[in-house]
Formats: C-alpha cells, structure tokens, sequence
C-alpha cells in the first residue's frame, strides 16, 4: 500500500458516514450510494502517475484546470459530469483534503 493511499484513505474515512469499495481495482470512496472520492496510485490510462479523482461544484473543474494545469485536469470517465483529476505526484496534503472535503459535501445522497 502507497502512503497515497493511505493518506487519502484516512482523510475520507474520517468522514461521516463513509464507506470504502473496490472499484476497477482501486479504492473508491462513497458517502451513502454517491462516489465522491476515487484513487489511482499507479495511475490510469494515459495518466501514468499517482492520481485521484473526485466530485467538484459545478464550475470548480475550469477554475482549477485554469489555476493550475500541472496538478489538475479533467480525468476520463466522469470529467464530463465535473469532476476534477488532481496529480498526486507531489502533494499538498491540505490542499488534497480540501478537495475530498468539497468532493464529499458535493456527492450528497
């Protein structure tokens, strides 16, 4: 187990009401049946560096692209429903729980 995954697996965990799963081979975190959270830490596609994926505001997704294109992008599969795609190469971790926190407040039941 990556300390990316282990990270990012307590700051979701400690979450109200949260539950982990496996999905594609990867954990994906879910409050009640909503996905909000979901780690690639061997990457995924194309993007072959550590990654997660995860619920955002309508309109967050540009403005993070737009504010910093090396750490965010619009990740396949659910970048069209608005989530973000956030390097995990090098992380800054409040950053990475801000993101989960919002993610989880965005993936209500």
């Amino acid at each position: 187990m990556t300390e990316v995954v282990t990270r990012v697996r307590a700051i979701c965990l400690a979450l109200p009401g949260v539950t982990e799963h496996v999905s594609h081979g990867t954990p994906l975190f879910k409050r009640a049946r909503r996905a909000f959270v979901q780690i690639w830490p061997d990457g995924h596609h194309q993007n072959r560096f550590p990654h997660l994926w995860c619920a955002a505001p309508e309109g967050v997704q540009e403005l993070l692209i737009a504010e910093d294109p090396r750490v965010y992008f619009r990740p396949p599969y659910v970048g069209h429903r608005g989530w973000i795609g956030m390097d995990l190469t090098d992380p800054d971790w409040e950053d990475v729980e801000e993101r989960i926190e919002v993610a989880y407040g965005t993936g209500r039941p």
